[in-house]
């Protein structure tokens, strides 16, 4: 672990030069360890989003994002792979689909999803209204189609009602729907934790272990190489270590949307915001346990005290997700 020491403390405790110099303007912290050419983001309070989650069309689109009518079976919403109560996660390695299926892939948190430059795992979609298709679309997981959805909600004189109020003239059509399910996704934000405490200046909102983690986090462990800035995350593409198969039916991330073979392997960087709510991790879920977390890209590295701070700075930027309630739907 790098050594920071502040003449003020130079007979005090390791922690209390690190409380020290971490409760300085985050200008004044010691520069983190990076590979060269990264470019990187210091680590930052939550961002303030002024989100009016009262509106005809954030209104639709929750009651859209629960309802299972939008699947084949009538028995999945988008709110089976991502739950409120989970922090908008399923809690599976791998989420089910139509009739029980297995998809591939984790299902990830759609907290904090308007930060995110693409979307999902490898990145092949742009926005979350062109994301919406794919779901619906999918012969595993909604097993539907848009022409089936969209004649589905017609039919149903609440949503008639509803989709007039939040688009006025232009009525029920795959537009309107996933213009709606955006809208109301990017209300979807993380709380403030005992990090962004700390930044405000409450110098005890960490502990002793999350302030060791934090400095671990920034420099030794090279965290920051991927996960930096506000959301912990820098929008790109990495190999995270996991074995990467060439066999024709493995799943091969970014590769399989662009082609290019340096992305074999490469999968989004997921935020590390309510990280210790979203488990499993990684994209297929491998990752079951917090402490193989950190461990899982520095083993040979790492002291168990050091998973420890790693994993109580983890803690510090994770908060309960608040009560939600979920709508009645339409008829």
């Amino acid at each position: 672990m790098a050594s920071v020491v502040s003449p003020r403390f130079a007979g005090g405790s390791y922690e209390d030069s690190l409380r020290f110099i971490y409760s300085q303007d985050p200008a004044r912290w010691p520069l983190p360890d990076v590979r060269t050419g990264v470019r990187w983001n210091e680590l930052a309070a939550l961002p303030h989003r002024d989100t009016d989650t009262g509106t005809a069309v954030v209104r639709l689109g929750k009651l859209l994002f629960f309802d299972p009518r939008l699947s084949e079976s009538n028995k999945i919403s988008c709110a089976s792979c991502h739950q409120p109560e989970l922090s908008w996660t399923d809690g599976r390695e791998r989420s089910l689909g139509h009739e029980d299926q297995s998809n591939k892939r984790n299902s990830p948190t759609i907290l904090n999803s308007w930060f995110y430059t693409s979307l999902f795992w490898d990145g092949r979609s742009r926005s979350l209204e062109d994301q919406a298709f794919s779901p619906i679309n999918s012969e595993t997981e909604m097993h539907s189609d848009m022409p089936t959805v969209i004649g589905k909600l017609r039919k149903i004189e609440g949503y008639v009602t509803l989709f007039r109020e939040a688009f006025n003239d232009e009525g029920i059509n795959p537009e309107t729907l996933t213009e709606a399910l955006a809208v109301f996704q990017r209300t979807l934000s993380s709380q403030p934790a005992d990090f962004d405490r700390f930044l405000s200046g409450d110098r005890k909102a960490l502990s002793d272990e999350a302030l060791r983690g934090l400095h671990l986090f920034r420099t030794a462990a090279g965290c920051m190489n991927c996960h930096n800035g506000p959301l912990l995350s820098d929008n790109g593409f990495h190999n995270g270590g996991l074995p990467v198969s060439t066999a024709r039916r493995a799943d091969q991330g970014r590769y399989e949307f662009t082609k290019d073979s340096s992305d074999i392997g490469r999968y989004r960087t997921p935020s590390l915001r309510d990280v210790t709510r979203t488990g499993p991790w990684m994209h297929d879920g491998s990752i079951r346990t917090l402490d193989s977390l950190p461990a899982r890209h520095l083993a040979a590295q790492l002291r168990p005290q050091q998973v420890s701070d790693l994993i109580a700075f983890l803690q510090s930027i994770s908060a309960d997700p608040p009560v939600f309630r979920r709508p009645a739907l339409p008829q």
